[in-house]
């Protein structure tokens, strides 16, 4: 049991749902896989970073932590069959879908094998049950139409799957476009996960703070170039577990476009504008402190290398509401900060 309120099981690696799938049915988690080679590795940061493990616990060699899914959590669906799932939407990242809101640093034009960056956590207020705010990576191969495959992973703030406001951290994918395929965390077989240490969907702590401390989270999507699985790093080499390359169709081979940035739910309830935020809740200009930021955004290359981005491009689709500033120095690499208030006088 977590501060959170959370109930944490130890399951059987083999047992966890990723092996419901026909494809992995019998079979065991892999061995861990090609790093790609790095240009500036840091020190080792916490692993410490989850409400649950704070107190020393882990779980046992060859079983996971899962966060127990409570009959409130699935109450609060829409329906059984979409738990877990991202409400269906049109994708299109130039402009807002069923009220879906991003301000979103990306790179487009070439074949990439993943994707880094470090990733400032925050606690922005979510105004209903209905929204969310999240703050994540994305790698995108196919079109913004039916056929979209992403990987995605971050921090979110979502009270209608968890049923509280912490930030948690989670990982999602999808084949169609967010149709019919794909979940959050492991609330469908697809994701493997190998590490007994990190729960995902369980709350991260601590957050930042306004004109306090800062903190932040480091995660690595990439290709391992000899199986073609995409894994998840957490921090300074922890692996979290892989998606198995045969989930997808166009990221089978490698994704086309990678994205760093944040995303709400606008639902304009009594017809204004959301006032869940993005981020720290605050502008871009404020800077470091104030703002949220993502740091040394990285690309990994087809020769396995994690190197600068080539031409980091800046989107916000209301830039009224959320914001959003990119730059370039050699201790943070490329970065920028993002997101806002939402509702507010030039936003209403």
């Amino acid at each position: 049991m977590s501060p959170d309120g959370d109930i944490i099981d130890c399951v059987l690696m083999h047992h966890q749902p990723a092996f419901d799938h026909p494809q992995l049915k019998g079979q065991k988690p892999l061995d861990p896989p090609e790093r790609p080679n790095r240009q500036n590795p840091n020190g080792m940061e916490t692993e410490d970073f989850q409400l649950w493990s704070m107190s020393g616990e882990s779980c046992p060699e060859g079983t996971i932590p899962i966060r127990r899914t409570t009959e409130q959590d699935m109450l609060r669906a829409s329906s059984v069959r979409r738990f877990g799932r991202k409400p269906r939407r049109r994708v299109r990242r130039d402009s807002t879908s069923n009220g879906h809101e991003h301000a979103v640093g990306y790179v487009s034009g070439d074949q990439y094998y993943g994707a880094k960056a470090s990733i400032n956590v925050w606690a922005p207020r979510v105004s209903n049950q209905y929204e969310f705010s999240l703050s994540q990576l994305w790698v995108i191969s196919g079109s913004f139409g039916d056929d979209l495959n992403t990987i995605e992973a971050g921090w979110q703030i979502s009270p209608e799957l968890y049923g509280d406001n912490y930030p948690r951290f989670f990982t999602y994918w999808t084949t169609d476009a967010y149709q019919a395929t794909g979940c959050y965390n492991l609330l469908c077989s697809g994701f493997v996960q190998t590490n007994n240490r990190i729960a995902i969907g369980a709350a991260i702590s601590p957050t930042s703070s306004y004109n306090g401390g800062q903190f932040d989270i480091s995660l690595l999507v990439w290709k391992d170039p000899k199986h073609g699985n995409w894994w998840l790093e957490f921090g300074s080499g922890i692996l979290v577990g892989y998606w198995p390359s045969f989930l997808f169709s166009h990221l089978r081979d490698h994704a086309s476009m990678v994205q760093f940035g944040g995303e709400i739910v606008n639902s304009r309830t009594g017809g204004f504008h959301s006032s869940t935020e993005m981020g720290s809740g605050h502008f871009a200009g404020e800077g470091f402190g104030k703002a949220s930021y993502f740091r040394n955004l990285q690309v990994v290359d087809w020769d396995n290398n994690l190197i600068p981005l080539p031409n980091l491009r800046v989107l916000a689709d209301h830039p009224n509401c959320y914001d959003i500033q990119g730059g370039i120095n050699r201790v943070w690499g490329n970065y920028f900060y993002y997101g806002g208030p939402g509702r507010n006088v030039r936003c209403p």
